[in-house]
């Protein structure tokens, strides 16, 4: 295993989907692992290629990937994973750090399977989880979290994605309802959805404080504001979260 802070010798992927291709990207990316020591598992070829079009090695075994690599994510849909676990067991060790980002599966299912994984399970360090979580801040914001909120963050972040699409898709027409070409239309919503979100993040301020900061008196922004409070979309949005976050619950006890 590397030391803690370090990038690993071989990163690996059970499952080739586009979480683990986008997870991929952004370590080799940020310079935390070099392709040529990335190693990603699937049963065919229609994810793989993917993983070559960015300079990395490619199997049909999963148990490769453990022999290869001390770094594992887990990355299949979450169904299939205990079968997998269960595939891979006999050659996983106590040197292996394997990190699941399958939707819905408890920590005690990969435990079971003597598995190591951010939330911290039973046989995960202090170290390990500093290292994965300087790993993975090259993909973005990552914070450890107690098990309990994982099935949350899905319903937010995970699922959230598709809420936001679905929100700048929404603006896009408007714009385009009153006139505005789709192209420019879309690219000015998506625009404007990244605008706030660093302000957001620079700031460290409350959504509703940056929202009372644009609406001034009478003026086009708080129009705006009572045609979607009339049209209920805070409620919706709430609604859309925790719908998906009972969702994840569902899954995690299958």
């Amino acid at each position: 295993m590397a030391a803690a802070g370090t990038a690993p010798r071989r990163v690996g992927f059970v499952g080739a989907g586009r979480m683990a291709e986008a997870i991929a990207q952004g370590l080799i990316r940020a310079g935390k692992v070099e392709a040529q020591h990335v190693l990603a598992s699937a049963p065919s070829d229609r994810n793989l290629c993917h993983f070559r079009a960015l300079g990395c090695r490619t199997t049909y075994s999963n148990q490769e990937v453990l022999q290869t690599c001390s770094l594992v994510f887990f990355a299949t849909k979450p169904h299939i994973l205990p079968a997998v676990l269960a595939e891979v067991a006999p050659v996983v060790t106590s040197e292996h750090i394997l990190v699941s980002v399958a939707a819905g599966v408890s920590l005690s299912t990969l435990e079971e399977e003597g598995a190591m994984v951010m939330a911290r399970g039973r046989h995960a360090g202090s170290s390990e989880a500093e290292f994965l979580q300087s790993l993975l801040e090259a993909c973005g914001q990552c914070e450890e979290v107690p098990e309990a909120q994982v099935d949350i963050h899905t319903g937010l972040s995970g699922s959230g994605v598709a809420f936001v699409c679905t929100f700048s898709e929404a603006l896009a027409e408007g714009a385009i309802k009153m006139g505005m070409p789709s192209g420019l239309a879309h690219r000015i919503a998506a625009q404007t959805l990244l605008g706030t979100a660093k302000m957001l993040l620079q700031k460290g301020q409350h959504p509703a404080q940056l929202r009372t900061d644009v609406c001034t008196p009478s003026g086009t922004t708080i129009y705006g504001i009572h045609a979607l409070e009339q049209g209920g979309l805070r409620a919706a949005a709430m609604s859309a979260v925790e719908a998906a976050t009972c969702r994840a619950k569902e899954l995690s006890r299958k």
